[in-house]
């Protein structure tokens, strides 16, 4: 029988709402969890907890004598469990860069979220749900005007022939305002390309200078600057 009551719509409604807003936060920002993943993590958690918090509603056959006790932390549990396995999915690596780390902590947040919203705590639910998006935009804007530096990934490629030293190319970082650590060497191209790789921290200005040295080098073939930021 259908049974369209309060306590069990608007839990589900306020899940929708507000693993929408999370992912489409996500979704403008190009990330490989957007509006839809959200917003379905944030339902799901609201729905199983609307199960296990109204399991009297069910249509079990209880043993005569039997005192049956409901536990809604249990679904709790393994919704929070569960779900480390669909984050673990947006993690990724590429080269010395790590990325999704943020898409899989916001992921997470919705499960949180929706696991409120399911158990009727809708204060604690809306208030979560403000500070999850007042950390993915509010604080992205403070962390891009910082005065610090950031840290890449560089990868150059140069004809062999022109090819800079360990020493020279550490050096030619250093005159940049750029430290540098990590150096790798590969060649490629059937000994053709000398590639040097290394972890570069710099403040944004220096990356941007660098990078315009890079372009201006003859002896440079081709070249890579990858934030190591997610």
């Amino acid at each position: 029988m259908w049974e369209l009551e309060p306590d069990l719509i608007w839990p589900i409604i306020g899940a929708l709402v507000g693993g929408g807003l999370v992912g489409f936060e996500r979704e403008a920002r190009g990330r490989p969890a957007g509006l839809r993943t959200h917003t379905l993590v944030c339902l799901t958690s609201a729905m199983l907890m609307v199960a296990a918090a109204h399991q009297g509603r069910w249509s079990v056959g209880f043993i005569p004598g039997e005192n049956i006790t409901a536990d809604p932390t249990r679904m709790a549990h393994g919704i929070l469990t569960g779900i480390g396995f669909l984050c673990g999915g947006v993690i990724f690596k590429h080269g010395f860069s790590v990325q999704g780390l943020t898409t899989a902590a916001s992921l997470w947040a919705v499960a949180g979220l929706g696991v409120l919203y399911g158990t009727g705590l809708y204060g604690v639910a809306v208030v979560g749900n403000l500070l999850i998006l007042v950390v993915l935009v509010g604080l992205r804007w403070i962390d891009e005007h910082l005065p610090r530096k950031t840290a890449i990934v560089l990868e150059v490629r140069y004809a062999r022939d022109r090819a800079p030293s360990d020493r020279e190319f550490v050096q030619t970082m250093r005159e940049l305002g750029c430290g540098c650590s990590g150096l790798a060497q590969r060649l490629t191209a059937e000994g053709r390309i000398l590639q040097h790789s290394a972890k570069i921290r710099a403040s944004r200005e220096c990356v941007k200078v660098l990078a315009a040295n890079l372009l201006a080098d003859p002896a440079v073939v081709e070249y890579a600057i990858t934030p190591r930021d997610d």
